[in-house]
């Protein structure tokens, strides 16, 4: 399958899955690979035919919105962000909490793939800040629409490769040696709750004073989609909230009820609203 032909496909189906072709511009040889697998599992000689094929069988939607759902992923990802989440943003989040007496810090990982950002949170909890609110319990909801990558989540094992970024003592003491993998110990994996959801689709229950919301919908998604999906977010989080979204996003243009934090692009917090209360 040549890159033209197949960038000539992606931006005709993307939008009637109401994604954006811009943000599959420096990915779209991943997907490329999975549709030219599709055509060979459904014996097509190319993809004039499996948009013939799309338009008489359309379930076959369902199956190219997996094809287009993008997974990469790593702990400690962007480092600053969780330099950032560490020195500053859970801590201001921590002591609104504790001055409302809650119990919890909850927090929501949108699209976590096979675990590592929502673990990585976990990680850096109990290694930074853990001992700072003794009275605190951060409780951590993992979402993502791929039942596969949540069963990896479960398992918590993973190669070196995506430990690379962590720093090296961390490793360490907080993973077993599993032949050629490393397996998050059991306590840090207590800590982190998987659901299968949608967040195109399903609503979600709960209020969560930290939302991490890095490189899906406001990088592969429709902007009528990503304004719909700012709406459910928002409604979920509490005033002095926050959304982390990821290094090179940006959300909708003249976002109300939103400040970015000075500095720091990366991290949205909601302003008061009437009615507003902490999270936990």
């Amino acid at each position: 399958m040549q890159d033209v032909e197949c960038t000539s496909f992606l931006q005709w189906a993307l939008p009637r899955l109401r994604m954006r072709w811009a943000g599959f511009r420096k990915v779209r040889r991943q997907v490329c690979k999975r549709i030219g697998r599709r055509l060979r599992e459904l014996d097509l000689a190319d993809l004039a035919a499996y948009r013939i094929y799309l338009d008489a069988h359309p379930a076959e939607w369902g199956h190219l919105d997996s094809l287009c759902r993008i997974t990469i992923s790593r702990f400690y990802r962007d480092q600053q962000v969780w330099r950032d989440l560490a020195t500053e943003v859970l801590p201001g989040l921590a002591q609104v909490a504790r001055a409302a007496g809650a119990a919890n810090l909850n927090c929501w990982s949108v699209g976590c793939a096979s675990g590592e950002e929502p673990y990585t949170l976990a990680l850096v909890w109990d290694r930074e800040l853990a001992a700072r609110y003794p009275d605190l319990t951060l409780h951590i909801l993992a979402s993502d629409s791929n039942a596969q990558l949540l069963a990896r989540a479960e398992k918590a094992t993973y190669p070196a490769t995506a430990l690379k970024e962590l720093p090296l003592i961390w490793r360490q003491e907080m993973f077993n040696r599993c032949g050629r993998s490393w397996q998050l110990a059991a306590r840090y994996r207590e800590k982190v709750d998987f659901q299968q959801h949608d967040i195109r689709i399903d609503p979600i229950q709960g209020r969560y004073s930290l939302i991490l919301c890095r490189n899906l919908v406001f990088t592969y998604f429709a902007s009528e989609l990503q304004c719909l999906l700012l709406k459910r977010l928002t409604a979920v989080l509490p005033t002095g909230g926050v959304i982390v979204v990821g290094g090179h996003e940006r959300m909708p243009p003249s976002t109300p009820g939103f400040r970015v934090k000075r500095g720091k692009p990366c991290f949205w917090q909601k302003t008061a609203q009437e009615g507003d209360a902490v999270a936990g």
